[in-house]
């Protein structure tokens, strides 16, 4: 363990609330596939926190593999992540960061942090699978200083009928009930409008970028920026 990461692994910790969901069975199987597409995604993540500064507040952890990606010019990162197995994984990965994370529970729809604290948050196929995507979003509105930046990574639907009628029918079947709350279908960059932000540079992407399209293949990666001159919307 480098001196950095000795320093910072005392401020990781999982707090004694309750959980604000339970997938134990599908935390294990993401955690796996999390593992298995790494070489694909570490482009992404990477991509995904580029530049980033100060303070950020991660919402969605998962098992913390994006936390190696952070640049050293974050001073702190707040990962926030429901699932208490996932967590656990994550608070592992926070001891391995070479910048300080502290690892709590809590939900996209009342997270458990100060008002306008945060330079940055991320978003990393987050909206797909929260309850209320506009109360997730006034809430990482609410967190944000003015001017402060969201960096998404999220599932969209897809451009073609044909596939958007299949990620529909996922949707209002089996796949939330297999993949802890995933939609594949929502319109991240219409809720984010929707809620106040405005969208920077963003494109749509497929994954993996190369054999055939599934309905989970559509994403979009991007920045978003709360409006300097604005406060709180009600």
């Amino acid at each position: 363990m480098g001196k950095a990461q000795a320093v910072f692994a005392g401020r990781t910790r999982a707090r004694a609330r309750g959980d604000a969901v339970r997938h134990p069975v599908f935390a294990r199987y993401y955690a796996q596939a999390v593992a298995r597409v790494e070489p694909v995604m570490a482009p992404v993540r990477s991509e995904l926190v580029a530049g980033l500064s100060g303070r950020v507040l991660e919402i969605g952890a998962g098992t913390g593999i994006g936390f190696g990606h952070y640049p050293s010019t974050v001073s702190e990162v707040v990962a926030i992540e429901p699932e208490r197995t996932l967590r656990r994984i994550a608070l592992d990965a926070a001891r391995r960061a070479d910048v300080p994370v502290d690892v709590v529970p809590g939900a996209a729809e009342a997270l458990p942090v100060k008002s306008e604290a945060y330079d940055a948050v991320v978003l990393s196929t987050v909206l797909c699978s929260v309850q209320s995507v506009d109360r997730a979003l006034r809430e990482v509105r609410r967190v944000l200083r003015p001017g402060g930046e969201v960096r998404f990574f999220e599932h969209v639907r897809a451009p073609g009928r044909g596939m958007r009628l299949v990620q529909g029918a996922l949707d209002h079947t089996v796949w939330p009930l297999c993949v802890g709350g995933c939609h594949l279908r929502r319109d991240a960059l219409g809720s984010l409008r929707a809620a106040g932000f405005e969208l920077g540079a963003h494109r749509a992407l497929t994954m993996p970028g190369h054999g055939p399209r599934q309905p989970m293949s559509y994403c979009v990666l991007g920045t978003a920026r709360r409006p300097a001159d604005s406060g709180d919307r009600p």
